[in-house]
């Protein structure tokens, strides 16, 4: 069987990231490791045992290919990558109170509620939740 282990998304700032996605949308860090010259390899993932073989690594976004790639997702407006919650609406009232910006509050896409945010190191995330 395979399964996903590790994915990643490009972002502007690995430090401010790793901020970003532990201190606001509420990951775990799971490998902080300074490899020289200032650049850091950084993987988080869900807290509390929730998906321990999964990680997401905050990958440095310069370069000739992910810069324009991350540019012309975020110019469409659509998401790098998609996560679940349990409950989108508390989350997203919480996430409004922590001073998230959202580009799409949550409405209903075919089978789930779905809102989008600006994680403010160059993408657009999606939070979704499935219809019951």
């Amino acid at each position: 069987m395979i399964k996903v282990a590790m994915t990643g998304v490009y972002v502007d700032d690995v430090a401010a990231a790793h901020a970003f996605y532990t201190d606001v949308l509420g990951f775990e860090t799971r490998t902080h490791m300074d490899l020289g010259d200032g650049t850091l390899f950084v993987t988080v993932g869900a807290r509390e045992g929730a998906q321990p073989d999964l990680q997401l690594l905050l990958e440095p976004g310069q370069g000739p290919i992910a810069e324009p790639y991350r540019r012309a997702l975020y110019e469409a407006g659509l998401p790098c990558i998609v996560f679940s919650v349990d409950d989108l609406r508390a989350e997203y009232d919480r996430l409004r109170g922590l001073g998230v910006r959202f580009t799409h509050p949550p409405q209903e896409q075919g089978p789930v509620i779905a809102a989008v945010l600006d994680d403010t190191v160059g993408n657009l995330v999606q939070l979704v939740q499935p219809k019951e």
